[in-house]
């Protein structure tokens, strides 16, 4: 479990094939404080670490979360958030994330608001029913407050520390990043659908 606040932000050093899987060597600092088998998040993915040093550190992604998640589009010299699972003794400053991507969105847009930055992503719209004006959402892991919400897309503002600390300042529209819904809103979800008829939600 992770709490959507970047620890650091890394470097895609190398891809090697794994059948159809890829290993991705990642580097970062943060490399010296892990040890294999341990979970870390690479841009909100739950992934486990095969190798470390105090350069970076490597992990495999299977085939199924290459198709799922952005992580099939990087190339070497591209940048990642990471963070490391949460700690009993840590502070969960952000949300509850599992490492479990839902799906993908699309940078559509990203408007300087003079010392603040506001992005645009859409998303497939029948993932609609999890996203609330003023709810959490992580986006390539990063905990993030949904701003404005509308059809098919949203928008979130984003502070000159998050900008500062994580990927997003180096995104550019036509991106896809990784979204992962608030998990308490998809029990709740499935919680009404379970009671009501015909799989209708209803308050």
């Amino acid at each position: 479990m992770f709490t959507g606040i970047i620890e650091a932000v890394g470097c895609l050093g190398a891809v090697s094939e794994r059948g159809r899987g890829r290993r991705l060597r990642l580097l970062s600092p943060l490399g010296a404080e892990l040890r294999p088998e341990q979970s870390v998040a690479v841009n909100g993915v739950c992934l486990t670490v095969i190798q470390a040093d105090a350069e970076g550190f490597e992990v495999d992604v299977v085939e199924e979360t290459l198709r799922k998640t952005n992580l099939g589009d990087l190339l070497p010299g591209d940048r990642v958030n990471l963070e490391r699972a949460l700690r009993p003794d840590r502070p969960l400053d952000g949300h509850f994330v599992l490492g479990h991507v839902d799906t993908t969105g699309v940078l559509l847009e990203v408007e300087d608001r003079g010392g603040s930055w506001l992005l645009t992503i859409s998303y497939p719209e029948s993932w609609a029913v999890y996203l609330v004006p003023e709810g959490s959402i992580a986006v390539d892991g990063i905990s993030l407050t949904i701003a404005r919400l509308q059809g098919d897309r949203f928008s979130v503002a984003i502070i000159p520390y998050t900008w500062a600390h994580t990927n997003l300042r180096f995104r550019r529209p036509g991106d896809r990043l990784n979204l992962e819904f608030d998990v308490l809103g998809k029990y709740v979800i499935r919680y009404l659908e379970r009671r009501g008829t015909g799989g209708a939600v209803s308050l």
